[in-house]
């Protein structure tokens, strides 16, 4: 089931400071900053709304990629390779750098994992089969 346009994925997290924060989703990734609060900030996430509280005693210690972490499946590859890209020309923090999932078999997929400033993991991905999305 397709998700209709009028229908906006919501994820909340924890941050350890919003100016940090900000300059990692918005500077480097490209977010656009909705709303900024004393104790939250709210980010357009392509299309999507995310709101990182400030709360740091709750951020993660010691992350790892699974099972907690959120992103972005691309369709497009080539917008994909663009988000690369400039992750890479800004030296944005990766947690995995860019590698091959499931290689040779249907749901192949290319991913790398960048980590914010709270220890939160953002997975970025591109199937090379469109229909193993889901």
């Amino acid at each position: 089931m397709s998700r209709p346009t009028d229908r906006i994925f919501h994820l909340a997290i924890p941050c350890r400071d919003l100016d940090e924060t900000i300059g990692f989703y918005r500077d480097k990734l490209g977010c656009r900053l909705a709303r900024q609060y004393d104790d939250r900030v709210t980010f357009d996430f392509f299309g999507d709304q995310l709101v990182c509280h400030l709360c740091p005693d709750q951020t993660a210690k010691d992350p790892t990629m699974y099972p907690r972490h959120f992103g972005i499946t691309f369709l497009d590859p080539d917008a994909f390779t663009r988000l690369l890209q400039s992750a890479c020309s800004k030296n944005m923090p990766f947690f995995k750098k860019p590698f091959q999932r499931f290689e040779g078999k249907r749901e192949e997929h290319t991913t790398f994992f960048l980590i914010d400033p709270a220890n939160n993991l953002l997975e970025f991905k591109h199937y090379r089969d469109d229909t193993m999305i889901y």
